[in-house]
This record gives C-alpha cells, structure tokens and sequence, in this order.
C-alpha cells in the first residue's frame, strides 16, 4: 500500500497534465501555464534543496576522512556563506555577495572552461583521426567549423564561412533533429512506463 499511492497519484498527475497540454480549451491551457510557471518553480526548489543537503553531507564525510580538508572546507564554508551575504546585504551590485562572486566565482568559471579547452582539444585530436571514410568527413567538418569561427578561415578562403553555415543548417540540423527525436520518443516511453507502473525504481526498487 505504501507503494501503491505514490503510483495512483503520479498515474493520476501524469495522465491529468497530459490532457492539459494536448487540449485546446482556455481554461485547460490557463492551468497548464499555471502549472509550469508556479508549481515548477516549487518543484525546483526543493530539488536545490535536495542537491544543497548532498553537496554539504558528501564534502563533510571527505573532510571527516581526511582527502583534500582545505578544498571540501571551503566548499562547504561557501554554501553557507553565499545565502548568508545575499540575505543580509541583497545582491546588488555594490554588494558583498556580488564581490565573491564577481571576484572569486568567476574567475574561477573561467579557469574551468580555460582548463577544459585543452581537454576538448586533446580528445578532438584522439577522436578525430581518419581511419574511415566517415571519420574523414568528420575531421573535415570540424577543421571548417573551427576554421569558421576565427579570423584564419576568412584570410583562407571566403567560402569557408559560407560552408560553415551550409553544413550547421542541414547536415548538422538534420542530426540534432533526428536526436531530438529519440529523446522525445525515450521520455514518452519512460513516462508511459512510470504512470502504468511498469517502472518502479523511482520508489526505490522493482518490487
């Protein structure tokens, strides 16, 4: 019994926003935005609750264990101190908050994505090797995409922007299309699974 409600009431919900989005009536459209725009905001926010309480319990059973204290210390320190800044001097530009994050925050986002790059381009250089016909055109593709995004594509040759563009409107459109898709086809499956109670991991296991 203690499964069996959870399954009526996320069958009854599921089914229930289903017919909102699919009709056409005012009233059905009004709650429906509703629904999107109020109860997922709430929905969100408990999740970042969710994902506060896990960061917080998993830094301090690393610092109980003694791997890298210094870092999980300050992680912690700034989860709590964030919330702190912006409830007691707002988020303005002057702010404290907006300092940390402005002066610690983002240069330290921006030595991430630094970092990345040339992670990006050491697995681009392993991937794109041409051992086939379809990795040539790969590595074909991407040299000209690269090409087209800086200033060498154009003292190259002029068309190389103009392909760059041919290939993200129909090659690459086409792909993400044919993604989009299967994503779309998965989540309508997964659903379905879950509303009929087919799928039960959400409940903690399968029986």
């Amino acid at each position: 019994m203690t499964r069996k409600i959870p399954q009526i009431i996320c069958a009854l919900f599921g089914m229930t926003l289903f017919l909102l989005y699919f009709s056409q009536h005012p009233t059905a459209r009004n709650l429906n935005l509703t629904i999107l725009n109020d109860y997922f905001q709430i929905i969100f926010a408990f999740t970042l609750l969710v994902g506060v309480v896990s960061f917080v319990k998993v830094n301090l059973k690393a610092f109980e264990r003694g791997e890298d204290r210094s870092y999980h210390l300050v992680s912690v320190i700034g989860v709590f101190i964030m919330p702190l800044l912006a409830i007691i001097w707002g988020i303005k530009g002057d702010s404290p908050f907006m300092w940390v994050f402005e002066n610690i925050q983002v240069p330290m986002q921006a030595t991430v994505f630094a970092l990345l790059a040339f992670f990006v381009a050491s697995a681009s250089f392993r991937g794109f090797r041409a051992r086939s016909v379809q990795a040539t055109i790969l590595l074909a593709a991407a040299l000209i995409m690269l090409l087209s995004r800086s200033t060498i594509g154009d003292m190259i040759a002029d068309q190389i922007p103009q392909i760059a563009d041919w290939i993200r409107n129909y090659p690459s459109m086409a792909a993400r299309r044919a993604i989009l898709i299967g994503i779309g086809l998965g989540s309508l499956t997964t659903s379905l699974r879950v509303m009929v109670g087919i799928e039960r991991t959400w409940l903690g296991g399968d029986k």
